[in-house]
């Protein structure tokens, strides 16, 4: 990767960078792509896809927690401090046009 790379990206990207921003982006970017080199390099040809990463790890991954209710419906509370409220919930100022 050379300087002229790092220019024409930015140009993709519709990014403006100066002469010495360049200049100190092309060696992350060539970290980056060492990295994306030496990860093609290896051999994944007798290994199957995995679905999700968690799958592979399920026996060394801790279990997930069960979905159950820890606190009790404290809403009526919660709303004592609004401003402005509606239907149980909190009303605020458009902000989106």
């Amino acid at each position: 990767m050379k300087l002229n790379d790092v220019e024409r990206i930015a140009h993709l990207s519709s990014l403006e960078l100066s002469q010495a921003e360049a200049e100190a982006v092309l060696p992350q970017l060539q970290a980056v792509f060492a990295l994306v080199e030496e990860m093609q390099a290896v051999d994944t040809s007798g290994l199957a896809p995995l679905a999700h990463p968690i799958l592979f790890l399920r026996d060394l991954a801790q279990p997930l927690r069960t979905d159950a209710i820890t606190e009790s419906d404290q809403r009526t509370q919660n709303m004592q401090s609004a401003p402005a409220e509606q239907e149980g919930y909190f009303l605020v100022p458009k902000v989106i046009e």
